[in-house]
C-alpha cells in the first residue's frame, strides 16, 4: 500500500494500492500503444492537450493545492503557486514547443542536410515529494509536447497528488478525442522501479531526488543502454560581498531558504559573507527569521510549515545538533518541539565552517547557515567546496565583476543579485553529484528526442 501521512497531524490520510505485475504491465502496453498515434499527431494538437491541461490546472485549482498542503504539508499559499507554475509550464511547452524542435539545416556535401527532432518513445519520470505538481510537469510537458508518451512514478507519500495529476491528462485526453495512455501514473513500490527500467519499451528516464538514487537509477539506465537526466541534491552557495544590497540580499535569501520549509534542491544551503558586513547581514537575517510564522500548513496566514516525514526531520535536527557540537553558534530554533506533526523550527546558524556538519551536507529544512570569509577569493573556494554543482548566487554592486567570476562557479545555474529559481523558459540542472542533462527551456525538450540527420542527395561539391 502507499500510505500518505499528514505532516501536520502525523496521522494517515488515506492509502491507495500499489500496482501488481499485470496492472503495471498494462499500464505499459497502454503507453506504447499511446505513443504509436501521438508520435503521429502535429503540434497543434499537442498545444491543444497541454494548454487544456492548464486550463483544468486553474479550474481545480482549490482542490488539487489542498491534496499538495495535506500530503506534504506545503503552505496553501505556496501550493496555489506551484499550481500557477505548472500551468504556466505547460503553456511555455505549447506555444514554444514546436520552434524549439524545428529542423536545422548543416552544410555539407548534400544538396540538402539537416538535423530533425524526433520522440524517442515512452520515458520514465521518477519524481520526488516536495514538489509533486511543478516537478511532474517540468517532467513531462516538453516531453508530451515533443511527441512521447510518459510514465510517471511519483513518490508514494504524496499517491493523491499523483492520481491527479494523471487524472488531468486522462479527462483532457478524453474530452479531446485523443488515445488514451499519453500520461499514466504508475502507483508502485520503490522496489518495483527496477523491472519498469529494464522493460524494453522504456526508451529513456528523468529522475528528480537524491545522489543516492541518482547512482542507483544512472547505473540502471546505463545498464541497458538508455539515456537519462538526473536532477539531483544541491548545497547551494550565496556570496554576499562587501557591497552587495544588504537589505535586498537578506530579503532574497529568507525566501530562497523558506520557501517550502527550505525542502528544495535549489534553496539557498550556505550564505558566504564578506567579514566587513557580517554581523549587519547576521542581524537582518536574524530579524526576518524570526518573524516567520510556521503552523498549520491549510492557514493562509502560515509561512513554515512541518517538514514532510518524521525521517526526515531526525535527520535535519542531527545535523544541527552536530554544527553546533562542532562548534556553531545557533541564534534561533535548533530545538525538536514538542505536540504533533513533524514540525522543526526556523534555525539561524552562525560561524560555521566548512568542516561542520550543516556544511559538508544538504540541509533540507528551514535552516541557515551563515559562513564567515575576509576575501572574495575565500568566498569563491569554499563555494566550490562541495561534492555538489545545482546553483549559486552572487550578491554585488558590482554586476561586471559578478558576470566574470559566475563561469568560476561550479554550478550548473548562476543568479547575480536575486533569487535561483527554475523557470520554464530556461535550462536547470547540475554538474558534479548534483546530476547531469537539463529539464526546461529549449534544451530540456531536447533531451528525450533523436537528433536525427537526414541527407539529401546528389552529393555536390563542397
Amino acid at each position: 500500500m502507499l500510505v500518505a501521512i499528514n505532516p501536520c497531524t502525523g496521522q494517515e490520510v488515506h492509502r491507495y494500492p500499489a500496482m501488481d505485475d499485470s496492472q503495471l504491465n498494462a499500464a505499459i502496453e497502454q503507453s506504447v500503444i499511446a505513443f504509436k498515434s501521438w508520435k503521429l499527431t502535429d503540434f497543434d494538437t499537442r498545444r491543444k492537450l497541454l494548454n487544456r491541461v492548464a486550463e483544468k490546472i486553474r479550474e481545480d485549482k482549490d482542490e488539487l493545492a489542498l491534496l499538495m498542503t495535506v500530503e506534504m504539508g506545503k503552505p496553501i499559499n505556496e501550493s496555489y503557486g506551484e499550481l500557477e507554475k505548472s500551468a504556466w509550464c505547460a503553456e511555455h511547452y505549447a506555444e514554444n514547443g514546436e520552434t524549439y524542435l524545428s529542423s536545422i539545416d548543416l552544410p555539407s556535401d548534400a544538396t540538402h542536410s539537416y538535423v530533425q527532432h524526433l520522440p524517442l518513445g515512452t520515458i520514465l519520470g521518477i519524481l520526488p515529494w516536495n514538489a509533486p505538481f511543478w516537478l511532474a510537469f517540468r517532467f513531462c510537458a516538453p516531453a508530451i509536447m515533443a511527441g512521447n508518451t510518459c510514465l510517471m512514478k511519483h513518490d508514494e507519500h504524496v499517491p493523491a497528488c499523483a492520481e491527479a495529476i494523471a487524472k488531468l491528462f486522462s479527462d483532457v485526453s478524453e474530452e479531446l478525442g485523443l488515445t488514451p495512455g499519453i500520461m499514466q501514473n504508475i502507483p508502485i513500490h520503490r522496489e518495483q522501479v527496477e523491472s519498469v527500467i529494464k522493460h524494453d519499451a522504456i526508451q529513456a528516464v528523468s529522475l528528480t531526488g537524491s545522489s543516492g538514487a541518482g547512482s542507483a537509477v544512472a547505473s540502471l539506465a546505463a545498464s541497458q543502454i538508455k539515456p537519462a537526466v538526473l536532477e539531483l541534491g544541491g548545497s547551494d552557495p550565496s556570496l554576499v560581498f562587501a557591497d552587495a544590497d544588504i537589505d535586498a540580499a537578506v530579503e532574497a535569501l529568507v525566501i530562497s531558504r523558506i520557501i517550502n520549509a527550505g525542502q528544495s534542491c535549489i534553496a539557498a544551503k550556505r550564505l558566504i559573507v564578506m567579514d566587513s558586513v557580517y554581523d549587519e547581514f547576521v542581524d537582518k537575517l536574524k530579524g526576518k527569521l524570526a518573524q516567520l510564522k510556521m503552523g498549520d500548513p491549510a492557514e493562509t496566514s502560515t509561512q513554515v510549515g512541518p517538514i514532510a516525514r518524521a525521517d526526515l526531520r531526525e535527520g535535519l535536527h542531527r545535523q544541527v545538533q552536530m554544527t553546533i557540537d562542532q562548534g556553531g553558534k545557533c541564534l534561533l530554533g535548533g530545538e525538536m518541539p514538542d505536540g504533533p506533526g513533524f514540525f522543526y523550527p526556523v534555525t539561524l546558524l552562525v560561524d560555521v565552517t566548512p568542516d561542520m556538519q550543516a556544511s559538508c551536507e544538504e540541509t533540507f529544512g528551514p535552516i541557515a547557515v551563515v559562513m564567515k570569509v575576509t576575501s572574495e577569493d575565500e568566498a569563491m573556494q569554499i563555494a566550490n567546496d562541495t561534492p555538489y554543482g545545482l546553483a549559486a548566487s552572487i550578491w554585488t554592486a558590482d554586476v561586471d565583476k559578478a558576470v566574470k567570476l559566475a563561469p568560476m562557479l561550479e554550478a550548473g545555474q548562476v543568479t547575480i543579485n536575486g533569487i535561483v529559481k527554475s523557470d520554464p523558459r530556461l535550462p536547470s540542472g547540475g554538474i558534479k553529484r548534483s546530476g547531469y542533462g537539463r529539464e526546461l527551456g529549449p534544451h530540456g525538450i531536447k533531451e528525450f528526442v533523436n537528433y536525427q540527420q537526414v541527407w539529401i542527395g546528389p552529393k555536390v561539391e563542397v
